[in-house]
């Protein structure tokens, strides 16, 4: 028989590149691999289920399942996943030195409901008891775009948010003094250009993100990869082939880091930062997989229900199809 062929959007990572270039290919399937960004993927998923398989937000997919109107079934292939201490950042001038100071200040973000700012804002109630409507939210574009949410919004009243008017930035209400914080997926112009008005809220991320890990074992996922709900239920093997190729294609791309031979990527303390990876995670620090990854899809769960993006829990167990390891 011929193969079932499948188009398959994705961004361009180590962990698909195999799948990309043919050195993995998914049993009995043939993909037609579309490379883009993810935020493009997911709206041409979200609107109007335009691929077989793609890239998908995981706070997306997890509402969707807990609002009873998901179009799609996934698998437990991490392809994105960041610790998110890191994109916290605070007004040197606002009075913010640790987490519990932003109550009562007004915060920036672009997505409400963007999968990382749904784990920032789970650790931040989970770790410093500080909770989505002890803040005042305004959500609009980080520069010059304003983003429409990926799923439509429809949150508790106790939550403060509004919305930039199309003249407005975060950058320059930021800039002006008129945010006290941003949660931002992308790091700001005013950051990466050294201005003195903006600094992270942690400053040593990395020794705050191995502990919160230590003590939480959340690795956070961003995207997952989901089928098509018609094409799950046409061809249910296609699923545990997609997965099984996806660990293939990460196991090749994990691997190839540790080769003191040739650096794989252009850093020169690569095998260094692998080595002290693995002191934290153990050798296998980018797994695929349920019960490898439960407290972090356990967490998204929750976190969907606590920010009023689901009406419900989601568990873990209901988030993959079956048979998936």
């Amino acid at each position: 028989m011929a193969d079932l062929k499948l188009t398959f959007a994705c961004w361009d990572y180590d962990r698909t590149r195999p799948l990309m270039d043919g050195r993995v290919k998914p049993d009995g399937i043939e993909l037609d691999i579309k490379v883009l960004r993810p935020r493009d993927t997911f709206r041409r998923m979200l609107d109007d289920k335009e691929f077989e398989v793609s890239e998908l937000s995981l706070a997306s997919y997890t509402a969707l399942k807990g609002r009873g109107r998901c179009p799609f079934v996934a698998v437990p292939a991490a392809l994105s996943r960041i610790f998110r201490h890191s994109c916290i950042y605070v007004r040197t001038d606002a009075g913010i030195k640790r987490p519990e100071d932003l109550r009562g200040k007004r915060v920036g973000t672009s997505q409400w409901s963007a999968t990382a700012l749904v784990f920032m804002r789970g650790m931040l109630a989970h770790d410093y008891g500080v909770k989505s409507e002890d803040m005042h939210w305004f959500m609009g574009g980080l520069n010059s775009f304003v983003e429409p949410p990926l799923i439509p919004l429809d949150l508790p009243s106790s939550i403060k948010l509004d919305f930039l008017s199309a003249k407005q930035t975060l950058e320059q209400m930021f800039e002006a003094g008129e945010l006290d914080a941003l949660l931002s997926i992308y790091m700001p112009k005013l950051f990466v250009d050294g201005s003195p008005a903006i600094a992270r809220l942690f400053p040593n991320y990395k020794q705050v993100e191995q502990d919160y890990y230590r003590r939480t074992r959340i690795f956070p996922i961003m995207h997952t990869v989901v089928l098509r709900e018609d094409v799950h239920h046409a061809h249910p093997w296609a699923a545990r082939s997609i997965y099984n190729a996806l660990v293939k294609a990460r196991e090749i791309a994990v691997d190839s880091l540790y080769d003191s031979d040739a650096l794989r990527l252009a850093l020169p303390w690569l095998l260094d930062h692998v080595e002290e990876t693995r002191r934290v995670f153990g050798s296998e620090f980018w797994t695929y997989g349920l019960e490898q990854n439960r407290p972090t899809y356990e967490a998204i769960g929750r976190y969907v229900y606590e920010q009023g993006l689901s009406p419900r829990v989601v568990k873990a167990d209901e988030l993959f199809a079956p048979g998936m390891p």
